[in-house]
């Protein structure tokens, strides 16, 4: 009569069967690890993997600092008549597409002011990595909070319906603004917590405090500041920002209130160096922020923390 093993059965040829199986787990296993290896081997840099949004060549002093970067730029105008919500402006960006998309910035003006009145951040943004929009408002005498929605809504234009949205990665946005304009860019930010990265040149407004912002934050005043006053305006700005947010504060020295308001190396390193780090993940340009740039020639006194990584 043949005989039925139990289910525990631990017969030879049953404990081969399971050496045998083992084995072949084992090798599958090692096999996998193996091919993982070679992989991770045969794929770009950690950094390169890590920052699909790095754009334009490895930054030096001299490249920051420069009137422009490595990128060829074009401009398009975009009239007042097309648009809804804010006044036209004009689009600087780069001219190549061979990168993929790139981040994008819109600035405001301030009062009574025009976009020509900042138009030189145009061009120098653009040429570093990305599409820059300089606007004008509905009017000039607009308040802080009407242009932080002015600033939104051609952001909103800009990645929608302009026509260099496809140029755009419209998960990648930031603001700037110029005295209201700076105002403004608070608003913006407390707006739209999505947006990656802002900045207030000598800003305006009569709300102080910001706790509500979740967008890294670059706040500069100028110590000969008669108009916004930095104990009055900047300085408060940043102090109410979240201590947990990545922010700084650059003070400029021998600067007014319209000191933005024409072309400035100081500004511009900073700004592309914030630009850079937050809307493009760019960790290469860590090293202009963190040790906290000292006090100088040009820098009246600069705070902040050192950005987190994420």
């Amino acid at each position: 009569m043949q005989q039925h093993l139990p289910s525990g059965d631990t017969s030879p040829r049953r404990h081969r069967m399971s050496k045998s199986r083992s084995r072949t787990v084992g090798f599958a296993v090692a096999a996998a690890a193996a091919t993982a290896g070679l992989v991770t081997a045969l794929m770009p840099g950690a950094q390169a993997a890590d920052n699909p949004y790095e754009r334009g060549p490895a930054p030096s002093n001299a490249s920051i600092e420069a009137s422009r970067g490595s990128y060829a730029t074009s401009q398009t105008t975009v009239s007042s008549l097309s648009v809804r919500g804010f006044g036209g402006g004009t689009i600087y960006y780069p001219t190549s597409t061979s990168d993929g998309t790139f981040g994008a910035v819109v600035i405001s003006p301030g009062f009574t002011a025009y976009q020509s009145s900042i138009a030189w951040l145009g061009p120098r943004l653009a040429s570093q990595g990305f599409v820059v929009f300089t606007i004008d408002t509905n009017t000039t005498v607009d308040q802080p909070a009407s242009r932080g929605d002015q600033l939104l809504a051609a952001l909103d234009y800009l990645t929608g319906t302009s026509s260099v949205r496809t140029r755009i990665d419209s998960s990648r946005l930031g603001v700037m603004g110029h005295s209201m304009g700076g105002g403004g860019t608070l608003e913006a930010a407390k707006d739209r917590p999505s947006l990656q990265a802002a900045i207030p040149l000598t800003g305006w407004n009569t709300d102080k405090t910001w706790p509500e912002v979740k967008t890294p934050t670059l706040v500069i005043g100028a110590d000969g500041d008669t108009i916004a006053p930095v104990a009055t305006h900047s300085e408060p700005f940043y102090n109410s920002l979240p201590s947990s947010l990545d922010k700084a504060y650059l003070e400029l020295r021998g600067a007014t209130h319209f000191t933005p308001n024409s072309s400035n190396t100081t500004i511009a390193k900073y700004s592309i160096s914030w630009l850079k780090r937050f809307i493009d993940n760019d960790t290469r340009y860590e090293q202009f922020l963190c040790p906290l740039p000292s006090a100088g020639l040009t820098i009246a006194e600069y705070r902040g923390n050192c950005p987190h990584t994420s």
